[in-house]
Order: C-alpha cells, then sequence, then structure tokens
C-alpha cells in the first residue's frame, strides 16, 4: 500500500511539473504602458520540456518604433529591418531546459491605439520552433501589453 502510495505521488507531481512546464510562454514585460512614451521593455523566454531553446525572434508591432536594445551579455542579436525600420530582433543564446533568459530593448509606443501585441518564434536545439502568435486564451498566446494614459513606473 505504501508502494501504491508513494509511486501515486510521484506520477502526480511529474504530471504537475509537466503541466507547468508545457504552460510557460515567452512574454513581453511590461503587460501595461503609456500611450506615446518611451519604454523599456524585457522579453522572458523559458525553456520549455527536454530541448533547449537556441533563439527568440521576436516582431516589432506596426504601430511601435525600436529605439535601442541592451548590452549583449552571454547572447548575441540581430536586428531584422525592412525599409530601414526595425521590423523584428534575433537573440540567440542555449537556453537549457529548467532555464528562462531575459532580453531588453526601448521601444517608442505609438500615440494612439489599445495594446501592442508581440509575436515571437522560438527556436529549438532540435530544429523545430514554436509560434508564440495565438490570440488570448490560445494555446501558445501572443505577449499582450495594453496601452492607455497617464504615467506609467516603467516609462522614459
Amino acid at each position: 500500500m505504501l508502494i501504491a502510495v508513494w509511486r501515486f505521488l510521484v506520477v502526480s507531481a511529474f504530471t504537475l511539473f509537466s503541466m507547468s512546464v508545457a504552460t510557460a510562454h515567452v512574454t513581453v514585460w511590461p503587460k501595461t504602458s503609456v500611450l506615446g512614451t518611451y519604454e523599456k521593455y524585457t522579453v522572458r523566454v523559458p525553456t520549455e520540456g527536454n530541448i533547449a531553446t537556441t533563439s527568440i525572434e521576436l516582431e516589432i508591432p506596426a504601430n511601435a518604433t525600436f529605439i535601442s536594445i541592451g548590452a549583449a551579455v552571454g547572447h548575441t542579436y540581430e536586428l531584422r529591418k525592412s525599409d530601414g525600420r526595425v521590423v523584428a530582433i534575433v537573440w540567440s543564446m542555449q537556453i537549457n531546459p529548467g532555464e528562462f533568459a531575459e532580453f531588453a530593448f526601448i521601444a517608442r509606443n505609438p500615440k494612439d491605439g489599445t495594446e501592442l501585441i508581440w509575436k515571437a518564434v522560438q527556436r529549438f536545439a532540435d530544429g523545430t520552433s514554436t509560434q508564440w502568435n495565438g490570440a488570448a486564451g490560445d494555446k501558445r498566446p501572443a505577449s499582450i501589453t495594453i496601452l492607455g494614459g497617464g504615467n506609467s513606473e516603467h516609462s522614459h
């Protein structure tokens, strides 16, 4: 009986751990910001499953303007441009299972609108990738920053 209880507890703990890893996703912080201001955004990238993350590509929303990127420490980055505008940032770094990394940049928020939708592609060491571009509530949602008036403690 004791062995059966122990086995149940181990299987339950493993299942809960697996579910928490599977629901982790790429997010952009802060979750709220002020219209028309300069904001430091931080991209948080956890590694899911047993395969290391090798890169993350973040699409800069068309209504936001990229300003600058945080200094590269332990990673590299590439700015992707179209017609002179930065449209995406690709950070490359090995992020092992159970680890996460954060990458920072500054952007100017639009003067109008209600949100910024941050679409991302997370690439793994085995050549697979995950698209984080779904709607809120989706299995793989894009990160969203809600925009409003007033002051933000994160604004610059």
